[in-house]
């Protein structure tokens, strides 16, 4: 009985092999390569799966999802002889496992080859400053390349990026110099227009300040001579209206005389014609309130004698002066 226990539990053993071998269960977002005898036969996709156990076997599995493979700096030398270091990240996915499994044999291996031998052919036209600067103009030819020969290898290049771009460090120093040159230069520039906008503000504001001041200077006089003409017309309808005689107008010049003769540069003034005329009406209207006087019967002679004498005082006094 012994032998035919052991034969059964080998049975048993086998049967539960075959049945492991004869379940697949593939996961989501993978597939698995099925070859019959060393030959391909078909491709699991991501489920439960029925295989015919020690007939069909599984080459390979693959993972469809997006990958992230970033690769060592590469030295590449620029137009003008420059040797740059250039950091590269593949962003790519498996489209095709069958393809992916025998057209290549490590497909790995072959983007990263391929990437630094189509960025040599680019970095090779371009100088540092346009490598430096055109990023994204070297990820879309990059891009274009990759994706274009890997498609026969079923994968596809979603997106490349250059991690770093790192020139030698003398070039490093001589670019730091110039962009401090450049910040140095700009900030010059910079308070240079602040200096003369400030200038121009200052003289556009001191001018429409003199403006301002001379038109109200110019408000001011016409105000002062509107205000002494009207004081003439004033003074002038105000002698009309009260009718003098010649009489009156002699007094009050006579009494202008010492005003004018007034103040210590006065050395010399002219006497108009017309004072002998005021004068002479003077001494008449004098005279003639003498003669009253004397009718009269008061103190005659001291009266008539009086009133001529202070006549006579203020006619000397303008030529003592």
């Amino acid at each position: 009985m012994e032998p035919v226990i052991i034969v059964l539990i080998i049975l048993v053993v086998l049967v539960f092999i075959a049945l492991i071998k004869t379940i697949q269960v593939i996961p989501q977002a993978s597939a698995a390569i099925v070859e019959r005898f060393g030959r391909y036969t078909r491709t699991l996709n991501a489920g439960l799966n029925i295989v015919v156990p020690f007939i069909d076997t599984i080459r390979n599995r693959i993972d469809l999802r997006e990958q992230v493979v970033p690769f060592p700096p590469q030295p590449v030398i620029t137009q003008d002889n420059l040797v740059v270091n250039i950091d590269t990240v593949i962003y790519y996915q498996v489209t095709d496992a069958r393809a992916a499994t025998y057209e290549v044999a490590s497909y790995i291996q072959a983007i990263e080859q391929l990437t630094v031998t189509t960025l040599r052919n680019i970095i090779g036209g371009m100088d540092l400053e346009r490598t430096l600067t055109s990023r994204e103009e070297i990820n879309a030819a990059l891009r274009g390349v990759l994706d274009e020969a890997t498609g026969k290898w079923g994968i596809r290049v979603n997106r490349v990026e250059l991690k770093a771009i790192e020139p030698p460090t003398s070039i490093q120093d001589s670019m730091e110099k110039q962009m401090r040159a450049d910040r140095d230069k700009r900030a010059a520039i910079l308070t240079a227009e602040g200096t003369r906008q400030a200038a121009i503000l200052t003289a556009e504001g001191e001018k429409q300040s003199q403006i301002l001041r001379a038109e109200g200077e110019a408000k001011a006089a016409a105000l002062r001579a509107e205000g002494e003409a009207q004081a003439v017309r004033t003074v002038f309808e105000a002698i009309h209206a009260g009718d003098p005689d010649q009489k009156l107008l002699s007094y009050q010049y006579l009494q202008m005389l010492p005003k004018i003769a007034e103040g210590d540069a006065n050395k010399l003034w002219i006497v108009p014609s017309e004072i002998g005329d005021a004068l002479k009406g003077l001494s008449g209207a004098m005279g003639n309130l003498g003669g009253l006087g004397n009718l009269g019967g008061g103190s005659g002679n001291g009266g008539s004698q009086g009133i001529p004498g202070q006549a006579t005082e203020r006619r000397e006094k303008p030529s003592i002066d």
